[in-house]
């Protein structure tokens, strides 16, 4: 299909659909009980929903629909913390491979349930270096892979790794002689970080030079970019939340929400909200409209940077928020706010913090320091 940028009546419909799936899957119930990956959930939004490929081009099997549509997933998803690897799997991955040309290995995956995972560490921005901790021996099927890749998001139960070493993208399957996956504990269950360690381990050239540079960026950027989607769908669920906690809740023979000194938290927390949300619809919308296999533009690395440096304290904000005006009762482990602390907190280092990324913003835009 054919999917207009501007068509706000069919997001609109799509959110409707992924809230309710949601509702009915996985409630904050469910991942408070659980917090391990939810295979069913991403069955469900893959295989029957289609979601993993909105942003393939139909001739690979995906709906050719746009990151703007992904966007509002991972909104939905933000709002619920749900334990999918749909950033990491089917944004930042296919993003990846999409750059790479790796057109047969996405027609594959479509609406499959399988997912690639782009092997960086969680922190790492986009216009870092990757691959630094990894060596490739030449191969008659491609190459042997040696070293370690630390912290890498939702990696423990990937399909398939998209490794960058040697000037090169490499593809390894999870099934590897000589792949070791360590999963860690950290602060976040809901996205699980796991350690990589090759030891010989054959891999599949999937793009080189320029091209395999071109395809790693990509994915960088559109997860700096649409991962503020994210931190908005969970900012938003913070403010929602609290503001029917202190309108129910009452102290004194009062609402908590009639004392002033509350009511001005949540509005400036509604200002910063409404803030971040322009400034994510600006990355995902700089993101959809890129070239995927060309270099990425200033444009596009700053409004990247933009949405990091600005979203990721605006979400860690509500979360705080969240936890402290929901007074005794937030900071008990039978309320979910301390899930939505643990994801705000996650994201702000995912794909670089956010001083990395305003000193980013100030080198593309020319700022010297005073």
């Amino acid at each position: 299909m054919s999917v207009d940028p501007h068509d706000a009546q069919l997001r609109q419909q799509l959110r409707a659909e992924v809230r309710a799936a949601l509702a009915a899957l996985s409630p904050w119930q469910h991942v408070l009980r659980t917090t391990a990956p939810d295979r069913r959930l991403w069955r469900v939004l893959t295989t029957e929903m289609g979601l993993a490929d909105l942003a393939l081009p139909e001739r690979l099997g995906g709906a050719g629909a746009s990151l703007r549509e992904s966007a509002v997933v991972l909104e939905e998803l933000g709002r619920t913390v749900a334990a999918v690897p749909y950033l990491t799997g089917a944004v930042v991955a296919g993003q990846t491979l999409l750059a790479a040309g790796a057109d047969e290995l996405l027609a594959q995956q479509a609406d499959t349930g399988r997912y690639a995972v782009l092997a960086v560490p969680i922190d790492m921005p986009p216009g870092a270096a990757a691959g630094s901790g990894v060596q490739v021996q030449p191969s008659a099927a491609g190459g042997l892979l040696s070293g370690r890749v630390p912290a890498v998001a939702d990696a423990a139960e990937a399909d398939l790794l998209l490794v960058a070493a040697a000037d090169a993208l490499w593809l390894v399957t999870a099934d590897a002689p000589g792949l070791t996956r360590t999963a860690l504990v950290c602060l976040d269950q809901t996205r699980p970080l796991a350690d990589l360690v090759f030891s010989g381990t054959p891999a599949q050239r999937l793009a080189t030079g320029a091209a395999a540079t071109v395809a790693v960026q990509r994915g960088l950027l559109a997860g700096a970019a649409l991962l503020s989607a994210e931190q908005v769908g969970l900012a938003q669920w913070c403010l929602e939340t609290t503001v029917e906690h202190l309108r129910t809740r009452h102290q004194f023979g009062r609402p908590l929400g009639s004392y002033q000194a509350l009511r001005h938290r949540l509005a400036d927390l509604w200002v910063e909200i409404t803030q971040a949300r322009a400034v994510s619809a600006y990355a995902v919308g700089a993101m959809a409209d890129s070239d995927p296999q060309r270099e990425p533009g200033r444009e596009l690395r700053l409004a990247a940077a933009l949405a990091q440096a600005y979203c990721a304290p605006v979400a860690v904000q509500a979360a705080q928020e969240c936890v402290q005006l929901h007074g005794g009762l937030g900071f008990t482990w039978e309320h979910p706010a301390h899930l939505y602390l643990k994801r705000a907190r996650t994201d702000a280092v995912a794909f670089g913090a956010a001083d990395r990324h305003r000193a980013i913003v100030a080198d593309l835009a020319d700022l010297a320091p005073a």
